[in-house]
């Protein structure tokens, strides 16, 4: 069966490489059995290799970014990741991380200085203005995973040059202008999401 690797949306190009994730979030349609986006059905029946990836973009100059992004979270298989967009930088492509901004807690190291030798931009899902609402929503995994959040989020700053914290308007408790100012705080961008409105 085909696997939608790449899938483009306006003109960027998106990148599902894994259907794993750190974080198991209640509002997330793949919790709920959902794995189209726009009209893709993002359903991995294999991993893909770096070589598949490439092979999925095609010609790097047709897009304005090229995001890792898909229904799991990609600094998991951050090999594949960092093959790949160094692929795409030495192409002249601006390559987006889309992460839960659990990289270093995961892999248990600061992995910030390899991601920035090859990606533009961190899009981080903050999604709270504190540990309780976070847990409550995302329902990670890992101990501790809203502070190693923060503390990604703080320290990418000082590596990629567009760090962007996210979250989602419209989930109980989350107080979307606390989170506005935590990322005011950090020295980043924020943008407002919708809730059920995914791609």
């Amino acid at each position: 069966m085909q696997q939608q690797i790449s899938y483009q949306i306006g003109n960027n190009l998106y990148l599902s490489i894994t259907d794993r994730c750190t974080l198991e979030c209640a509002f997330c349609p793949k919790t709920q059995g959902d794995m189209t986006v726009q009209g893709y059905d993002l359903t991995i029946h294999h991993r893909p290799t770096a070589e598949e990836v490439i092979t999925s973009i095609g010609d790097v100059s047709k897009y304005d970014e090229i995001v890792f992004c898909g229904y799991g979270e990609p600094t998991l298989r951050l090999n594949v990741l960092l093959e790949v967009a160094r692929y795409v930088k030495q192409h002249g492509g601006r390559v987006r991380v889309n992460t839960d901004g659990l990289c270093n807690l995961v892999h248990k190291q600061d992995t910030l200085p390899e991601l920035a030798q090859c990606v533009d931009a961190l899009s981080v899902s903050l999604n709270a203005q504190n540990s309780e609402i976070y847990d409550l929503h995302c329902r990670p995994n890992l101990p501790g995973s809203y502070q190693a959040m923060l503390a990604f989020l703080d320290r990418a700053t000082k590596y990629i040059p567009d760090v962007t914290a996210t979250a989602i308007d419209g989930l109980d408790g989350v107080d979307i202008e606390a989170c506005e100012g935590i990322a005011r705080q950090l020295k980043v961008k924020f943008r407002r999401r919708e809730l059920n409105v995914v791609g």
